[in-house]
């Protein structure tokens, strides 16, 4: 700026900021629809607000009211029967402020139903109208009971009605709180037979009720459940919808509480198809961005999922992971929990149609319902995700449809992988032969250009060049097969198929093996031994000191060749700790593996690469004229610039 006020620079300056700013606010500006949703969720919030404060107030107006009478009644009546009856009138009139034409709902006899298939056993009480147990019939938890998904006494299913009073105002009731009322009885049904349970909560007169309805079919995992309000529209507050709370401390089912935890979590599916979860080591709350289709309360083996079928859930959602109470850690694993929030429109007569899938974390199973319940298997992120969906778990559904034994299953597997691995084995070898041959010749070089770090370098390009031998030749391979290890690291844990298959003293391959239990517990170790991890350490020590022999010509010398060396050694130590506690399965693939690869190095060694003839050809290379590269070409006069720099600074 100039003494006389802003200069040529700093207008066009201001200028320019000012045209930022503005289009700045152009593009973050909301649309119009977005505009108009906000709106309509700030007047939605808003009305719930009022209508819960006035209910607050109704409420409070009762209870003076009752406390009113109370008091008279305490001072008209002395004879302690009367006063009895005094109070129950009080009690009653209580209820009907509160509950209205539901009055003759809040008593009742607790009764349960069975509805049962070749598969699932589900309990719906009368109270609630709710699922209050679910059994899975087909399997049994690690210590041979029945498999429970959830218990009436850890578990909650409860819709929230907001219904309009006497005085104007509204009362949130609650259906858990409610009896329903039903002609049906408990019912088996097989094959491609269905029959349904139909449960009413009536509001005083019967062309007025909620009713739900429950459907099941023979073989299947699915009940079909639906919610209908039939002359309610002017009983129900339009400005609320049904709040759906449902909840449950997830039974222990496995062999380990920490293992289990690490794979239970809540799963939901968003109307745009992006599928989302809490964290599974976690316990928050979430509220949920948009509409959703789904929520699953998953467990490591074992799911209970909610969908909606014709409209979603609204977006007026949440979810939440609950930590378990201390009283109740050895019982139960993870606490899940969902308050949802279903549309209810205010007219005359409405159905709100929902599925419940209550089934294993099987594959074949989830991805039969056709929902996309098969992408909460957690098969790995990226790479390793798509390695195991697209080679391994389409092999192993193969092997398995086969009714073979798991431990075959789990061989062929492993030679199946490493027979497709082999090239790149053989690839990593070939490099490691050519390297051992010049080793002699690159330690000349490194004796005779032991001052001059770049002429070594040089010389050593060379030599590669002429010889035809790439140093990388065998990093690349190695790093090819690295996505399928870790793949099957996500695998065997996340398989259904592997739990509870027994091989030798294994009782349970989805779990560790343990042939010593320690009294004790080591940090980072555990209480027990497991035989299939020592057995796989053990091997890895064998196959570290074969590898080592076969790449010897492809480390340095020095103090970082011994390191490399050092840790080689150790890793075998750092996978016993890691893999004491982690699924045996997964330790026997890996001894099968190292096995394989010990035997196909030897094989290699003794029949594929003749290191004399390898050498011959090398030394024939050199004897060739070669065409530098214009990647070789390009490194050569770097160093020779790099030569002479160092040259002309000794000169100074």
């Amino acid at each position: 700026m100039s003494a006389k006020g802003f200069d040529k620079n700093s207008i066009i300056g201001l200028v320019l900021i000012g045209a930022i700013l503005l289009i700045f606010s152009v593009i973050t500006s909301p649309s119009d629809e977005e505009l108009k949703a906000k709106k309509e969720k700030e007047k939605k919030e808003k009305a719930k607000t009022e209508q819960l404060a006035k209910s607050k107030k109704d409420t409070i107006r009762n209870t003076n009211a009752i406390s009113n009478i109370d008091s008279n009644t305490v001072l008209d009546n002395s004879i302690d029967s009367n006063l009895l009856s005094q109070k129950d009138s009080l009690k009653n009139l209580e209820t009907v402020l509160k509950y209205g034409a539901f009055t003759n709902a809040t008593k009742g006899e607790e009764k349960d139903f069975i509805l049962e298939n070749e598969r699932v056993k589900i309990t719906v009480s009368n109270k609630g109208g709710r699922v209050a147990a679910v059994e899975l019939k087909q399997f049994h938890t690690y210590d041979s009971l029945p498999l429970m998904l959830f218990n009436a006494d850890s578990s909650r299913f409860n819709i929230e009605l907001t219904i309009n009073n006497q005085s104007g105002g509204s009362n949130a009731i609650n259906t858990e709180n409610l009896f329903f009322e039903t002609d049906g009885q408990s019912f088996s049904v097989e094959q491609n037979n269905s029959k349904s349970l139909s449960m009413k909560l009536y509001y005083g007169s019967k062309d007025k009720y909620l009713e739900y309805k429950y459907s099941l079919s023979g073989n299947s995992y699915l009940v079909d459940f639906e919610i209908i309000s039939v002359g309610l529209n002017d009983v129900i507050s339009r400005d609320f919808p049904y709040y759906l709370n449902w909840s449950m401390f997830t039974p222990n089912q496995e062999k380990t509480i920490a293992n289990q935890q690490q794979h239970s979590t809540i799963y939901y599916k968003y109307i745009t198809g992006d599928i989302d979860y809490i964290f599974e080591t976690k316990y928050e709350k979430e509220q949920l961005e948009a509409d959703i289709n789904w929520v699953m309360f998953k467990q490591q083996y074992f799911n209970s999922t909610l969908m909606a079928l014709e409209q979603p859930f609204d977006s007026d959602s949440e979810i939440e992971t609950i930590i378990i109470p201390e009283e109740k850690a050895r019982d139960y694993v993870q606490g899940m929990s969902a308050n949802i929030s279903i549309p209810f429109n205010g007219a005359p007569n409405e159905t709100f149609k929902m599925q419940y899938y209550f089934g294993p974390n099987r594959h074949e199973d989830l991805a039969a319902v056709e929902n996309d319940l098969e992408e909460s298997l957690d098969y790995g992120w990226g790479i390793f995700g798509w390695t195991n969906m697209i080679l391994i778990r389409p092999v192993f559904d193969f092997l398995n449809s086969l009714d073979l034994s798991i431990g075959w299953i789990i061989l062929l597997l492993t030679l199946i992988i490493k027979s497709i691995l082999f090239p790149i084995t053989w690839k990593t070898y070939l490099s490691s032969a050519k390297m051992r041959v010049l080793k002699p010749e690159i330690a000349e070089l490194t004796e005779k250009f032991k001052n001059d770090a770049v002429k070594k370098q040089q010389a050593t390009m060379a030599l590669y060049r002429q010889t035809g031998v790439n140093p990388l030749a065998g990093c690349i391979p190695m790093l090819i097969q690295m996505p399928i290890l870790f793949a099957l690291f996500r695998f065997f844990p996340a398989t259904f198929d592997l739990r509870q298959k027994s091989l030798f003293w294994a009782e349970d391959l989805s779990t560790y093996d343990s042939i010593y239990d320690l009294g004790f517990n080591i940090p980072m170790y555990g209480d027990h031994i497991s035989l299939f991890t020592l057995l796989m350490a053990i091997s890895m020590i064998f196959y570290t000191r074969v590898n080592s022999q076969m790449t010897s010509g492809m480390g340095g010398e020095g103090a970082m060749a011994s390191q490399m060396k050092i840790m080689t050694y150790l890793m075998p130590v750092m996978m016993l700790f890691f893999f004491n506690s982690y699924a045996a399965g997964l330790s026997l693939y890996y001894l099968i593996a190292n096995c394989i690869t010990i035997g196909q190095q030897f094989v290699i060694r003794k029949w594929i690469v003749d290191e004399d003839k390898l050498r011959a050809k090398i030394q024939a290379n050199k004897t060739k004229k070669k065409k530098k590269s214009g990647f070789g070409a390009r490194l050569e006069k770097k160093m020779k610039e790099a030569q002479e720099m160092q040259k002309n600074k000794k000169k100074r």
